[in-house]
Order: structure tokens, then C-alpha cells, then sequence
């Protein structure tokens, strides 16, 4: 009897979101990355651009053909999307409503535009049934009053307003209100089968959270903290959690969110800082990317090697508060 052919996995697309400003440029150095650290990348590599509307002062769009051209040489698909619910007054929101731009059916990874693939993308096993999120973070929210609810209430007053179970979805190697027990991400990376399925549930959780939170909300900023409350509510209900990643490898080997070019010049690996400087030296790239500032001075002009030099890799400061004060203190910050 034959063996039975092994079923060739469905190729995925990745989006991230591109308007005008930093975020095209960031937009290059992803899909730059992309292409030279990930050649055998199956999928269509999709930029979502916001459209002008009511809810943005200004328009939002990419600036200059010049980018754009570029984007696709890097294999870039601009595509448009319509800001419904969010726009101006919360640009985090454009990476909710961008999914309804992609295929609906689709296994789909969204990166935020401040991150380099610094690896095979091929090599992350990633379970498209099975949703997970960035677990680079800090404790940023809730923050915690003195008299108010903790961590336990706070977070099961979300669980609760959605019908979902709060006890599976906590780490037991954590004890009680210490914030890592709590099903927290940043959402600089997740994924799902099908991005209009988990589109539709991040933006009606998070527009329920906006428009009617639970009383136990009532001391809490939700901006810029909107989305990464939201995010693991959408990631439980959907079956997903903190484990189904194996650890190491987005976040860690295969992908860097920098977040800022000074923040990557102060902390991240040398592999890192060499795939930036080697994706962004050709000629084609660097006519487009040196009307950036940020990219002129750190890369071009050698700022952020002074800001390396500042720091200890191996000794950081714990609190990311610290290292952009100590590149501040010395003149180097730029965003």
C-alpha cells in the first residue's frame, strides 16, 4: 500500500499596516527583512493603508510614490481599508480594522510595522486553530490603586462580561495577584485561520470594553491600552493561550519588535542591528529611507552605534523607562 502523500500546509499571508510617517518607513525595513531572511516565504506580504475618512484629521495615506514603488519591488500589496470605528482618535484600532482588508478563510499573521524578520519564517510550526500573541511585555496594565480592585477582579470582570472562563485561562506557576498569572500580551505579533473571524471578535470586544466597561474599569486608562486588553479575551475565546508557540522563536531567533530604532540600538542582539544595517545599505532603499530622520541619523549616520555603546546587553536596565531616559540624558532619542 502507497504512503499517503503528506498534506502541504496552506501558505499564510502576513499583514501589517502602513500610513503616512514613520509607519511606511518601518513598512521597507519589514519587508526588506522579509525578503532577505525568509526567501522561501509562500504567502502575499499585504500593507494595509487606512483611507482618508471622518474619523482622521489628516490624511492617513502613504506619502510619495516613491514608497510605494518601493514596496512592491520588496513584493509589498498596498492595500486599503476603511476606518469604521476608531481612526484619529485611536490609531492602535487600525490593526483591528486592517484584518477585513485580508481574504477571508486565509491563515493570517499580522506583525506590527516596527518589527525585522531576522530568520526563517518556515521554521515556526505555527497551529492556526490554535491563537496566540506576543509575550514580550511588561506590566503595563492594570495598574493597580491602592484601594482599588486588584488583578484578579479587574481581569475577571472582562471574562465575565463575555461569558468566558476566567480560571482556565490563569498560569498556576504564578501566584495570586502577581501580574504574570493573568493572560496579558502585547499584540506586536498573533495569528488565527481566518482573519475576518478574529477581526470581527477583537473589534466587538473591544469597541464592548470602550463604549461599556465593567464598573471594576472605573480607575483604568484603556489608552493606548485598548487593543492588548482585548487581545487575550479574543485569544481565549478562540481556544488559543500563552503556550501554543514554542518559545524563542518570534519575539526571539525568527523575528525582533524593536519598537523604536533607539531601543533597538541600545538592547537588542548584534544579529539584529546586523540584519538592520545590512537590509537598509543598498542604494535602492537608502534614496527612499534617508528622508526619515530617525533612519538617516541612527543607521546612515551612525547615532544608533552610539547609542550601543551606552549600554550592556548583557546588564540592561529591568524597566524599559530607564534605557529611553539614559538615551534622552544623552541627546540620542528619536522616534
Amino acid at each position: 500500500m502507497a504512503a499517503k502523500a503528506k498534506k502541504t500546509p496552506k501558505p499564510y499571508n502576513i499583514l501589517i499596516v502602513g500610513q503616512g510617517g514613520r509607519l511606511q518607513y518601518e513598512a521597507i525595513l519589514f519587508a526588506a527583512s522579509l525578503r532577505a531572511n525568509s526567501p522561501g516565504f509562500k504567502g502575499r506580504l499585504i500593507v494595509a493603508e487606512p483611507r482618508p475618512g471622518p474619523l482622521w484629521q489628516n490624511d492617513p495615506s502613504i506619502r510619495g510614490q516613491d514608497t510605494r514603488d518601493l514596496l512592491a519591488h520588496l513584493g509589498a500589496e498596498i492595500i486599503p481599508f476603511d476606518s469604521r470605528h476608531f481612526g484619529q482618535a485611536y490609531p492602535y484600532g487600525n490593526k483591528i480594522e486592517a484584518l477585513f482588508a485580508l481574504p477571508k478563510g486565509d491563515p493570517f499573521v499580522f506583525f506590527d510595522t516596527d518589527t525585522l524578520v531576522t530568520g526563517d519564517l518556515a521554521s515556526v510550526p505555527f497551529d492556526f486553530a490554535r491563537p496566540t500573541a506576543s509575550l514580550r511585555r511588561e506590566d503595563t496594565w492594570p495598574q493597580i490603586e491602592l484601594y482599588g480592585p486588584g488583578y484578579t477582579a479587574t481581569w475577571k470582570s472582562l471574562y465575565d462580561k463575555f461569558g468566558l472562563d476566567f480560571d482556565s485561562s490563569l498560569d498556576p506557576a504564578w501566584p495570586d495577584e502577581f501580574w504574570r498569572r493573568y493572560l496579558y500580551f502585547n499584540a506586536g505579533f498573533f495569528f488565527y485561520k481566518c482573519p475576518h473571524i478574529f477581526g470581527q471578535r477583537f473589534l466587538d470586544y473591544a469597541l464592548a470594553i470602550r463604549d461599556d466597561p465593567p464598573a471594576e474599569l472605573v480607575c483604568q486608562s484603556l489608552d493606548p491600552w485598548l487593543d492588548q486588553v482585548a487581545l487575550p479575551l479574543v485569544i481565549h475565546s478562540l481556544g488559543g493561550g500563552r503556550d501554543t508557540l514554542p518559545a524563542g522563536l518570534l519575539d526571539g531567533d525568527i523575528t525582533c519588535h524593536y519598537r523604536l530604532l533607539p531601543l533597538l540600538y541600545a538592547r537588542e542582539s548584534d544579529r539584529v542591528v546586523e540584519v538592520l544595517e545590512q537590509v537598509t545599505a543598498p542604494n535602492k532603499l537608502k534614496k527612499v529611507l534617508k528622508s526619515y530622520d530617525a533612519i538617516k541619523f541612527m543607521i546612515y549616520h551612525g547615532r544608533g552605534q552610539k547609542v550601543r555603546a551606552l549600554f550592556d546587553r548583557d546588564d540592561l536596565p529591568r524597566k524599559e523607562q530607564a534605557i529611553r531616559n539614559t538615551i534622552k540624558r544623552n541627546g540620542f532619542w528619536m522616534r
